[in-house]
């Protein structure tokens, strides 16, 4: 055996745990991604003023994608809390196009999106 063994595998395990903690391969992944979990946690409470599980109940709420593309899961980059900056209410969970590039803009531009969709300017000119 090369090492220290695992302190997460079973006693007697020969699985060599060259990584800090000390970890295998096997464990060591697994911790970070608890613990990549757990910093987002404490980061959207602290942040947002939401519970501990807010945002995994909303995220589930939603169907586990964007509220308003409806294709972004968050599974490469989770999904962001969209929330009113005045007010500080959390509105929902946003990919990052939908929250920078339709909601970043504000409610005129979305006003005018409106507008152009229920009367476009090519209905006038090219009648």
């Amino acid at each position: 055996m090369t090492g220290r063994p695992c302190k997460d595998c079973e006693a007697g395990s020969k699985r060599p745990a060259p990584y800090p903690g000390p970890r295998c391969a096997t464990h060591h992944r697994e911790h970070k991604a608890a613990s990549k979990v757990a910093r987002h946690e404490t980061r959207v409470v602290k942040v947002y003023g939401l519970s501990p599980g807010d945002y995994a109940r909303l995220y589930a709420a939603q169907g586990g994608v964007c509220a308003l593309c409806r294709r972004a899961t968050g599974a490469t980059r989770q999904l962001a809390v969209d929330h009113d900056h005045e007010t500080g209410e959390v509105r929902g969970l946003l990919c990052m196009p939908c929250n920078r590039d339709i909601i970043g803009k504000g409610r005129t531009m979305l006003v005018r999106a409106l507008e152009y969709f229920d009367n476009p300017p090519a209905r006038k000119v090219l009648l």
